[in-house]
């Protein structure tokens, strides 16, 4: 039954192998790809009901027991995040069936997609800090391919900013990881929180897990560490945008919420209380980044930071129900930032510009994608009964009751300025003297974005039904010697 856990890794990773091997033919290569995502996502679902039912899953890789071996995971919170991120890569590559280039598409994007993917998945739910790099890496690799498809200019331009910063964070975290193991032995996630706990994190381990920390803030575009994320994320196709702004930087985020509740919980005092600052940073940060420009894309792109900001105020609460906001947070911001880049991409392409001030009434040639638009804008920003209304409910009210008024208010304040900045694209897009649009959009694209969309306001209008789940997960987080016991007894069997 433990063999489970890696079919979600293996099946998308195997599958862009296989294409490999008739990369000239598009179309068996488009099939190939929709049927192992159609698959892998099915899996996944099951994944979820196997672990919420009957508890969390241990695979132990070639037979070595934990804490000696490579562990995976598939826990409350890995399985939650392994399915969003299948559902989201489902509907890019539905997406990019028609709105990508035919010479973009031959040119080994469908397999890149289901190695990034791969290496996604491979992070949620690896048990060891080591191969959380390796992880970390294999996503990366894909990305970096991903990034220059298409060849521009400012692809070109972009991406070496990207590389340069990921590779330099990347040797910080193999560097920092190998300080750990000096110091505790191990970098077994389970057995790291034992060590750091039975020494109640003295001497140079809180100094280890803030290296750590740096390296996950800059992947996950912390302040002041997310100056190279927004033009980065804008220079690719729409449909490549939208993968990263949906899963790479919550990989990032993934990891500060793992190990910052499970191993380095002993100085809240020091730690997670800077991360309450970070956060109303990185919140005033991204709103004032979406208010300065009229590039459709780069105001989407600005407004992934408010959202890692409302996270990180999750973080660092740092309790039961701020770690389920957290969960929930993220998940609903994997789905609605995928389609809010889904719905700029086919403004621009219908506009045949992403520059704001040269768009005006496209209601009345694309009234569908108008008014969906709008919904996404009503579910990003957090107004009732949507899904980011649920989220931010949930952490403001922890924040309120740990006493943190001030990065409450500066969240609320952030919440009425992402408003602000999306329905602005509304007004000035589609709104106003009608202009001819430049090219037609495709119904399947649009529906790829209105099903991420459903999702959102699904889990908003549904909260009853969805929260208790996410709430078990908050629990699972809160307590980790449930995390702890599941692996290591695991390994002691």
């Amino acid at each position: 039954m433990s063999n489970l856990v890696i079919i979600p890794i293996l099946l998308p990773l195997f599958t862009a192998v296989l294409m490999l091997l008739f990369k000239y033919n598009l179309n068996r290569t488009k099939q190939a790809a929709a049927a192992a995502l159609l698959l892998n996502t099915f899996y996944s679902a099951f994944l979820v009901y196997r672990v919420f039912s009957q508890g969390p899953i241990v695979l132990e890789t070639g037979g070595w027991k934990a804490p000696y071996g490579i562990v995976l995971v598939a826990d409350y919170l890995s399985v939650l995040l392994v399915l969003a991120a299948n559902v989201v890569t489902s509907a890019a590559i539905l997406y990019a069936f028609h709105t990508l280039e035919q010479r973009l598409q031959k040119f080994y994007f469908y397999p890149l997609v289901l190695l990034l993917l791969t290496g996604v998945s491979g992070a949620f739910m690896t048990g060891d800090l080591f191969n959380l790099f390796v992880f970390f890496e294999v996503l990366l690799m894909a990305s970096y391919a991903l990034i220059i498809l298409g060849g521009s200019k400012q692809q070109f331009r972009e991406s070496l900013k990207y590389i340069i910063l990921n590779l330099f964070s990347s040797i910080l975290f193999v560097t920092t990881v190998s300080f750990l193991y000096s110091v505790t032995g191990t970098v077994n996630m389970a057995q790291l929180a034992e060590r750091v706990a039975e020494v109640e994190q003295r001497g140079v381990l809180t100094g280890i897990g803030i290296l750590l920390f740096i390296v996950f803030a800059t992947k996950g575009a912390l302040f002041p560490l997310y100056f190279w994320l927004p033009k980065s994320y804008t220079a690719p196709p729409s449909v490549i945008s939208a993968l990263f702004g949906a899963l790479l930087t919550k990989v990032g985020i993934y990891s500060i919420l793992r190990v910052f509740s499970l191993i380095f919980v002993h100085k809240l005092e020091l730690t997670h209380s800077f991360f309450l600052v970070l956060a109303a940073l990185t919140m005033l940060a991204g709103v004032i980044g979406a208010l300065s420009t009229n590039n459709v894309k780069l105001i989407i792109a600005y407004n992934i930071l408010p959202a890692i900001g409302f996270m990180m105020i999750g973080i660092g609460t740092f309790s039961a129900d701020s770690l389920a906001g957290t969960i929930y947070y993220l998940l609903h911001d994997m789905g609605i930032k995928a389609a809010l880049f889904f719905l700029a991409g086919l403004l621009a392409m219908h506009a045949g510009t992403s520059d704001l001030r040269k768009m005006s009434g496209y209601i009345h040639s694309a009234p569908v994608l108008g008014w969906l638009f709008f919904l996404s804008c009503l579910v990003l920003a957090g107004l009732p009964p949507f899904s980011g209304f649920i989220g931010k409910l949930i952490l403001l009210k922890s924040a309120m009751l740990e006493g943190h008024y001030t990065v409450t208010g500066i969240g609320l304040f952030s919440s009425l300025l992402i408003l602000f900045s999306v329905i602005r694209i509304f007004i000035g897009a589609f709104w106003g003297e009608h202009q001819e649009p430049k090219h037609p959009i495709p119904k399947t694209a649009l529906a790829s974005a209105g099903a991420l969309v459903a999702i959102g306001v699904f889990m908003g209008i549904g909260a009853e039904s969805v929260y208790p789940w996410i709430q078990i997960a908050g629990d699972w987080l809160n307590d980790p010697s449930g995390y702890i016991s599941t692996v290591l007894k695991e390994g002691a069997e």
